[in-house]
């Protein structure tokens, strides 16, 4: 079959994607290659069970596929681990809402149905996950696919509580956490989002019994009051030595305060009187633990006040906060409210404002587990963080963290393996239940779920079992990739679990991305309404393009901007290369891959453009190795898109229209070569268009999945001819710029000549003259070093040359003048940039000698270019003098 038609002749991304995944799949390409290679392990950050993925999940699981693809193909024996996490109070949120459009609550159903009901909702959006990961093309070995909930992360989860605990490092005590009233749960302090609000201060008088007057407290929450059981004073403020040891009555409640000395008081912040309210809030609770006092909560898991809150009672703590003001106000004791704002927190899953409140819980002492990974970070086994500005902020969570609420009042999760006696109330801590189970009862809380998480890197492996294939060959991983927004919630607690239970970091690099943004540079959230489906965007540009503008979008650790322009110009960057591949299939005739041979006489472009993909496969490699997929891309679409498409291709087309037999085998070796390799530079980014081509061009091998990845070829690299083919590529695209200027469009012949610096690069033109008459349309060429130059010229001012067009009658003295000047301008700017860099001593001393060397070359050129310019604006000024 003609190779014409077998490639459409426009790029559908639809019909180059279609049933290509599953091919790649049926294989068992993307299973660990288990020839010995050096392994590479990368486990996914595991998205929750909830619903769709989001434009970050995409840019997470590219930014891994890119990484993972690249190492696959340079012989690395890869593994790269799925899985799902179960997201306690989210998934449970769900399913509690779904059953409430039917009117029915978990508590109606009962814990083993409700949790029935949510396991059916994960397998549902466990495969709308995998099915979107198959979309976008990540190369996961689903053979070893993980849940968090799976029985043999359980037994891992069991096993490191019960250590911990064993170890101290796991108790249980009532302290203030925070408590979610919607969820009806404790939250750790990096579950709280911290929000300016408008409110008030609340002043409030608290009459002195058996005495006059009374103090005056302020308080942003007059609700708790109600649980008051002291007021606070410094015990060096003069205002109140004389009530230290006295009471004050409570108004509304009518219950008699101690007033105590205490330290914490700030003297000069309002009165200098404080309530003390040890059930409600944190800083009341460490005085209330110094002072021995009674702990009163006066409000329920929902937030609605209790018995304890008298008259209140049954009332939301909102509504009850208005109906005591008032109350304050009517019996004389509120002496004024202050608008103000402040910072309050919410829940990050409900959103309601999240209520300080006294709780019996679990907690992970962290003090010890910090210090050892802290420590550890100045060991050769330390986490890499990149950018390694993250590691600060690491270091900064680490070194002020606080003892971690570990329990959560749900049914969803790691039911936490601890159990009391139904008769002794005797607690029991173990990773199986007692043998008299009927005589106990299990705690009815579960684990948080970044518990679970923070085991991820090697429980996936089949830790605890040490003796786990994966978990000796693939842990420690090697690198993760995620957002700047978990450093705490996940990286954090991976790296304090694993170096605790495993004595090693759990992945040698951390690559740090930051957040998908709209056009505007606003987070995309519900609110806005400005978010972007995924999935849309393939149906509508294809996965490549996604994954091209993805991977290109920024630098590590910084945001990223989604437009659709950009879109556009991904898939016309495909595009490009889909259109270059079909002008070289339609070209090839009946060569085939046995035919490739780059052993024969060369010509410049073709040493050129051999010497060009030498220094991209070397650039894209290093650059690929720093996590700089940006600058990679970059790079590749530079030597793509101009080196390839627009010069090589283009002088390509002479040879094979007019050259030899020999010259013709010689340009298809090198275009089919050269293509062969920049596709397989793509394959990491762009996976389904790469595949698609190269099984349409002569090719050795079954799978690009599993090719060689390029690596650099001595014997194609030529400085020379790169020197020599910018000239000339200098030369055309000053010769094309002059025409634009003088309106002289490259069909129209002119006169053209070219000075040549020395008989060295007159010898070089004259060997190319074919070229230039190609792309600059002479219609009488000279090419010397010395040339009878006429009165009224165009100038370009080349590396070793000088370009001149007589253009008489067109060209204006003055105008040619001021674009002269501008070049002159130009080359002083570089003459300075250069003679700066070079004046500095660091970078003569430190640089090496090749770079510095290059420099020197640099500036040299640069005042020949410069003087040249000078000497052609003295000759103009002439002949507008003569003139």
């Amino acid at each position: 079959m003609d190779k014409e038609i077998n490639m459409s002749t426009k790029y559908e991304p639809t019909k180059v994607e279609e049933g290509r995944y599953d091919k790649w799949l049926e294989k068992d390409y993307f299973k660990p290659n288990e020839k010995g290679g050096e392994p590479y392990s990368v486990v996914i950050p595991p998205p929750n069970v909830t619903g769709k993925l989001h434009l970050g999940h995409a840019w997470d699981t590219t930014l891994q596929d890119i990484i993972v693809r690249q190492k696959r193909m340079q012989g690395f024996d890869t593994l790269w681990l799925p899985g799902m996490d179960h997201a306690g109070i989210a998934t449970q949120a769900k399913v509690e809402e779904k059953l409430a459009q039917d009117n029915i609550s978990r508590h109606d159903l009962g814990r083993e149905k409700f949790l029935e009901k949510v396991w059916d909702w994960k397998e549902e959006y466990a495969d709308n996950i995998r099915q979107q990961w198959a979309k976008v093309g990540l190369s996961v070995d689903y053979s070893r696919e993980r849940f968090t909930l799976d029985e043999g992360l359980n037994k891992a989860v069991n096993k490191v509580f019960v250590d911990l605990y064993n170890k101290g490092f796991i108790y249980r005590g009532e302290y203030i956490i925070n408590w979610d009233p919607k969820a009806q749960t404790a939250l750790s302090d990096i579950e709280v989002d911290h929000k300016e609000v408008n409110g008030a201060f609340y002043h409030i008088k608290y009459p002195v019994v058996d005495g006059e007057g009374s103090v005056e407290i302020a308080t942003t929450r007059p609700e708790t009051m109600l649980g008051d059981t002291a007021v606070a004073v410094h015990p060096d403020d003069e205002r109140y030595q004389h009530l230290i040891g006295k009471k004050v009555l409570l108004p509304i409640m009518n219950r008699e305060l101690d007033v105590i000395a205490d330290d914490y008081v700030d003297r000069e912040f309002g009165t200098g009187v404080v309530k003390i309210t040890p059930a409600h809030d944190p800083n009341d609770f460490e005085i209330g633990q110094r002072h021995e006092l009674e702990q009163i909560n006066v409000m329920d898991n929902d937030g609605s006040m209790n018995h304890l809150a008298g008259a209140y009672e049954g009332m939301d703590r909102f509504v009850a906060r208005k109906a005591l003001v008032k109350d304050l106000e009517d019996q004389g004791y509120l002496v004024k409210v202050e608008p103000m704002q402040h910072s309050v927190g919410h829940s990050e899953r409900t959103g309601v404002v999240v209520e300080p409140r006294l709780s019996t819980q679990w907690f992970v002492k962290m003090q010890p587990l910090a210090e050892q990974a802290l420590k550890h970070q100045e060991t050769e086994d330390k986490v890499n963080f990149v950018p390694n500005r993250f590691e600060q902020t690491y270091t900064r969570w680490m070194e002020n963290v606080h003892d971690w609420v570990i329990s959560r009042q749900l049914w969803w999760g790691h039911r936490i393996p601890a159990w009391s006696h139904n008769e002794t109330g005797e607690l029991y801590v173990g990773e199986h239940s007692p043998e008299d189970s009927d005589q106990w009862t299990q705690d009815n809380d579960v684990l948080d779920t970044w518990f679970s998480s923070a085991l991820w890197p090697f429980s996936t492996m089949g830790w605890p079992d040490e003796d786990s294939k994966d978990f000796q060959k693939y842990f420690p991983t090697s690198t993760l990739v995620t957002g700047y927004d978990i450093i705490f919630f996940w990286v954090s607690r991976m790296i304090f679990q694993s170096l605790e239970f495993t004595g090693k970091s759990p992945f040698k690099h951390v690559l740090i991305h930051g957040l998908i943004r709209d056009e505007k540079g606003r987070k995309m959230s519900k609110s806005l309404g400005n978010g972007i489906d995924p999935m849309e965007v393939i149906d509508k540009y294809g996965a490549d393009a996604l994954r091209w503008f993805l991977s290109n979008g920024s630098a590590p650790g910084q945001d990223v901007r989604f437009s659709y322009e950009k879109m556009d110009a991904a898939w016309n960057f495909i595009n490009k290369i889909w259109n270059a591949s079909r002008y070289v299939l339609m070209n090839l005739g009946d060569f085939s891959y046995e035919d490739i041979d780059l052993s024969r006489k060369q010509s410049l472009a073709d040493k050129w453009i051999l010497a060009r993909l030498n220094e991209t496969v070397k650039q894209v490699t290093d650059l690929t190795e720093k996590f700089e997929f940006g600058e990679a891309g970059r790079a590749l679409y530079t030597f793509i898109w101009d080196d390839y498409c627009d010069w090589y291709i283009e002088m390509s087309k002479e040879i094979l229209m007019q050259g030899t037999d020999e010259e013709k085998l010689t340009t298809k070796s090198v275009l089919i070569h050269v293509l062969d390799q920049f596709l397989r530079l793509l394959h990491p980014i762009i996976p389904f268009v790469t595949e698609e081509i190269w099984e349409h061009i002569p090719h050795e091998g079954e799978t690009l999945v599993q090719a060689d990845y390029p690596t650099v070829n001595d014997a194609f690299d030529n400085p020379e001819a790169v020197k020599n083919m910018a000239m000339l590529i200098d030369l055309i695209r000053s010769v094309r710029s002059i025409r634009l200027e003088a309106n002289r469009p490259l069909s129209k012949k002119v006169d053209m000549m070219i000075k040549a610096k020395s008989e060295k690069e007159k010898a070089f033109l004259l060997e190319n003259q074919s070229f230039i008459e190609r792309f600059c349309n002479p219609d009488h060429l000279v090419i010397d070093t010395e040339v009878d130059v006429p009165a009224e010229v165009k100038t370009a001012v080349i590396t070793g040359a000088e370009v001149y067009l007589p253009l008489a009658g067109l060209v204006d003295i003055g105008e040619e003048i001021k674009r002269l000047e501008k070049e002159k301008e130009k080359w002083q700017q570089e003459m300075d940039r250069v003679s700066k860099k070079l004046s500095n001593e660091r970078f003569v001393q430190n640089a090496p000698e090749a770079i510095v060397e290059e420099e020197r070359n640099k500036g040299k050129e640069y005042e020949d270019k410069y003087n040249s310019v000078k000497n052609q604006i003295e000759k103009l000024h002439s002949l507008r003098n003569d003139g």
